[in-house]
Formats: structure tokens, C-alpha cells, sequence
């Protein structure tokens, strides 16, 4: 074979080819309401534009496809603050980076929205600098005020969450102050890993604390809910076999089995639909 055709042959079996080479099934697994045409270019374009992914993916192509697969059935864009990619070692691959999906706080908002019973939803960090007031029995939401021209806020001190329904009900409001969320964080098994979302990306895992709470008071997608139903059926092999001859099987999860590494207190599937 020329050099020509080695190097395609070579390219093809990358990460972001795998995502192409599968596009109909992915297809098939948004939700009605996702382009899916914009949710493979999202995937396409995460891998091939960070290396560090990339090269974690190519450890194993077919841990990432499954990942891939946990977030086209969730409806929620991969590579975003909906549905974090990130590596992490794994024993299994001799400590070699793969990729882990991890659905983020954006992610877990736009679930509670899809169901379509909430007009709002309000998640807010509070820092030292900032006044914040809730009597839960006496005040229907948290009276929270931020004096955004004074400089610095200060260190984070808690985060909280509520949901505005459409007939105008107020849920329950979901406060955790800085030692409950520590308890939260001190559960993920990658907390101190240079990837982990716990260090990239702080907030919004203070967010994410508070609006999984949240989750479980509020109603969600009844299309998600199928979803679960339906994967919890599945059998390994569902997928139709690609067209091109000698490429992998598409690879099957276990039912949604948890999305999120950075949490040991159940999968997220579950608590959403509590």
C-alpha cells in the first residue's frame, strides 16, 4: 500500500473518524428535539480541537464512543458545560488516560427544562463578600444580593437552588454551605487528578452540587425518561453493524451506568428520576 493509503487507512481510525463512521446511530439516539447534525459536528469538533483528548480517546476509541453514546441519549452536547469530556486514568488500561463523560450543571438544568413543567431555574454560588438570606417555613426563595462593582466577592461559602414552576410555585429550595459540598467533592475518586472538573472548573461544580439536589424534587423530560427505560432493555449489539467492512462493533454501555466519575452517591439517571 502507498504511503498515501497508509496514511488514510491511519487517519480514518482516529477518534473524531470513529464519530463519523457511526453517525446514524448516533442519529438515531438524540432526542427528536436535537440537530443531530450539529450534535456530531459538537463531538467532532471537541476531539480534534484538544490533543490531550484526542490522545485519550486513542487509548481507547471504544470507552469514548460508549461516553459519546451516554450523551446522545441524554440529548445533551458533548464537549460543553452540558457534557464534560475529560481524561482519566483508568487501572484497567494501565494507568493510560481515557476519556470519561461527565454530565455537568448545564446539563442537569436542561433536563429539568425539557420536561417542560418549569418556567425558571435558578442556581447561584454565594461568596464570603455577598449577603444572602433564606428561613426555610418563612421565606418562599433566598433573598441573595451581590454588589457587583465592589471588587472581589471572596472565597465561595455555599451555593443554592430552586425552581420557579409555571403555575408560579417556588419548589424546594436546595442550600448547601462549603462543608456539605466538600463532603460531595471528597466522594469523587478523581477530585485531585491536573482533569478533573473539581479542578478546572470549581463553580460550576458547586453549581452542579446543588442543582443534582434539585433534580430530585422537580419534574423531568418524560422523552429522558423513555430513554431510561429503553436503555435498561437494551442487549449488547443493538446497534446495526457499519457499512464499512472490518471496522469495530459500536460499542454498548451499561444502562446509563453512572455518567459522572466525580460523584460515588449513585448515577444521576436515578436521582433524576426519584
Amino acid at each position: 500500500m502507498s504511503q498515501i493509503g497508509n496514511a488514510i487507512e491511519k487517519r480514518d481510525q482516529g477518534p473524531a473518524a470513529q464519530i463519523e463512521q457511526y453517525r446514524d446511530e448516533y442519529a438515531a439516539l438524540v432526542p427528536s428535539h436535537v440537530n443531530a447534525d450539529q450534535w456530531i459536528r459538537l463531538a467532532v469538533g471537541a476531539i480534534r480541537g484538544n490533543k490531550d483528548l484526542e490522545r485519550a480517546a486513542r487509548n481507547d476509541v471504544g470507552v469514548f464512543l460508549r461516553e459519546l453514546k451516554t450523551a446522545a441519549r441524554l440529548g445533551l452536547e458533548p464537549g460543553t458545560e452540558q457534557f464534560y469530556l475529560t481524561p482519566r486514568k483508568s487501572k484497567a488500561h494501565g494507568y493510560k488516560l481515557i476519556i470519561k463523560g461527565i454530565v455537568g450543571y448545564q446539563g442537569i438544568v436542561e433536563l429539568i427544562y425539557r420536561a417542560g413543567a418549569v418556567s425558571s431555574v435558578i442556581v447561584e454560588v454565594v461568596r464570603e463578600r455577598d449577603t444572602f438570606r433564606y428561613v426555610p417555613g418563612r421565606d418562599d426563595r433566598p433573598v441573595h444580593e451581590i454588589d457587583w462593582f465592589g471588587g472581589d466577592r471572596g472565597p465561595l461559602v455555599g451555593v443554592y437552588a430552586y425552581a420557579v414552576m409555571k403555575d408560579g410555585a417556588v419548589s424546594k429550595v436546595v442550600v448547601l454551605n462549603r462543608q456539605r459540598v466538600m463532603e460531595i467533592r471528597a466522594k469523587s475518586d478523581s477530585k485531585d487528578s491536573e482533569y478533573s472538573p473539581w479542578q478546572t472548573s470549581e463553580e460550576a461544580m458547586w453549581l452542579k452540587s446543588a442543582v443534582r439536589q434539585l433534580a430530585k424534587w422537580v419534574p423531568t423530560s418524560a422523552e429522558y425518561m423513555r430513554e431510561q427505560l429503553r436503555a435498561q432493555a437494551e442487549v449488547a449489539g443493538e446497534l446495526a453493524a457499519p457499512s464499512m467492512a472490518g471496522a469495530p462493533q459500536m460499542p454498548q454501555p451499561s444502562p446509563l451506568d453512572d455518567a459522572d466519575p466525580t460523584y460515588d452517591e449513585g448515577p444521576i439517571e436515578g436521582e433524576l428520576v426519584d
